[in-house]
């Protein structure tokens, strides 16, 4: 009877490491956070860059337009609308210099600004850019993998059509 428990008890251990290991890496591929965020209100906003969201890989999807809002006031606003992205741990919202990276590489090789985390894989959100950036020389948004350093979507800001 010991015997068993010597064998049973490693085994339990080792399955139970293993099952939290697999939940807390591979979870977020089967969980949405889906946010629905308005725009703050008794602001003029008007935009001044956007883009579309695209897949960075085949594993890694993201659909939805990012928009450069600013105000009279000279704040600035990075508004996510019709969102989607693939779901994965520790993803954060970036700006960066390259206005087309197509793999991780080509972000870690530019300059970039964290906007912190995403809020969710899903839906309208609004993150605010830091007071004295200047928005025009940043070429694109990137949703960022900080744990593993992976490219999870991308959009390449343009000039708003006026």
């Amino acid at each position: 009877m010991a015997q068993s428990y010597k064998i049973a008890l490693p085994v339990f251990i080792v399955g139970f490491l293993a099952g939290a290991a697999f939940w807390y890496l591979f979870s977020p591929a089967f969980v949405d956070r889906v946010v629905s965020e308005e725009l703050p209100a008794g602001f003029e906003l008007s935009e001044l860059r956007s883009g579309d969201f695209r897949d960075a890989d085949g594993a890694h999807r993201g659909s939805g337009k990012a928009q450069v809002l600013v105000s009279e006031a000279g704040a600035a606003l990075l508004r996510f609308t019709d969102f989607d992205v693939t779901n994965g741990p520790d993803l954060e919202v970036w700006l960066v210099k390259d206005p087309d990276p197509k793999k991780s590489a080509d972000v870690s090789a530019s300059r970039w600004i964290s906007l912190g985390p995403l809020r969710g894989n899903k839906g309208d959100q609004t993150y605010v850019i830091p007071e004295g950036t200047d928005t025009l020389e940043w070429g694109s948004v990137v949703i960022w993998c900080e744990q593993f350093s992976v490219l999870f979507s991308v959009a390449t800001l343009s000039q708003a059509k006026i």
